[in-house]
């Protein structure tokens, strides 16, 4: 994965290829299996499974506070 300002307004996208980390985690997300990311996006399931490990990473990073009722 890479992130530059110039690619995707700095969202970090596949490298090479520029499609957006947020599509590759989403499209699971709205049904697809990681073989059907694969095959639309022409990603190789190393690229879908670091993007799932980033996105990952970011979650458990922040801080998480709940809401006042």
């Amino acid at each position: 994965m890479t992130i530059d300002p110039a690619v995707c307004h700095g969202r970090p996208v596949i490298r090479g290829i520029r499609v957006p980390v947020a599509v590759i985690t989403g499209s699971p997300a709205g049904g697809m299996s990681l073989e059907q990311v694969a095959a639309e996006y022409d990603v190789a399931p190393e690229d879908i499974q670091a993007a799932l490990a980033y996105v990952t990473e970011l979650v458990e990073s922040e801080r998480h506070l709940p809401l006042a009722g």
